[in-house]
């Protein structure tokens, strides 16, 4: 009688432990699963222009993968298609589909957006997904250029520099670079030795019209 007295006793002893617990086991669940808030376009732009747009996607534990997909499909915002075409690409949080990937991306960049141009200037420019056509990059990369993507630039520059693109550009694409503003000293680097090799292959007074503030016409 009293071994079984003194088991029931454990056993109310172990219960009232484990109720003690509960809660905070099930804090430490909800820190575990606590819900992603959908990114701000401005949060979005920030990632992409950082190329940490894929790697954040991951790191949220692909909870915003639902969320991503409608306002990429149903709401047609630029940046989500860019978003969620980069994942259909390269397989993040879904299965892969670069057909439908590139599709997005050429979509947002019919509406406008800068990124989507500059990233479908890098895919005709290194052959990936697509046949390499670099004289394709550059008419992607134009009216993000004109629009004031330095990435833009930058690269359009240096397939101007290469060869690729019209000759009657040159003078245009120059001075865009010439007068960016530029935030860190290595970027400003790259850009003047960029267009150091595009100067060689222009007349001196193209150059010397190309470094004005405005670019003016013959």
């Amino acid at each position: 009688m009293q071994v079984f007295i003194l088991l029931s006793l454990r056993v109310v002893m172990l219960r009232t432990a484990l109720f003690a617990l509960l809660p905070l086991v099930s804090s430490m669940c909800f820190a575990e699963t606590q819900a992603v808030d959908i990114y701000s376009q401005e949060q979005l732009l920030e990632m992409i222009r950082s190329e940490q747009y894929l790697a954040k996607v991951k790191q949220d534990e692909c909870q915003l993968v639902q969320d991503i997909e409608a306002r990429a499909e149903v709401l047609k915002q630029p940046l989500y298609q860019f978003l969620w075409g980069e994942m259909l690409n390269h397989g993040t949080c879904v299965k892969a589909n670069a057909v439908k990937g590139m599709a997005l991306l050429r979509e947002a960049a019919e509406q406008g957006s800068p990124e989507a141009m500059v990233k479908l200037a890098e895919y005709y420019q290194t052959g990936k997904f697509v046949i390499r056509n670099k004289d394709r990059a550059v008419n992607y990369l134009l009216p993000a250029a004109a629009s004031g993507s330095l990435a833009a630039r930058m690269m359009l520059v240096r397939l101007y520099g290469e060869g690729y693109g019209s000759p009657r550009d040159y003078e245009m694409a120059y001075n865009w670079l010439y007068n960016n503003v530029f935030t860190d000293e290595a970027t400003k680097k790259k850009a003047l030795s960029l267009l150091q090799v595009l100067a060689a292959k222009m007349p001196a007074s193209a150059v010397a019209r190309a470094q004005q503030e405005h670019l003016r016409t013959r």
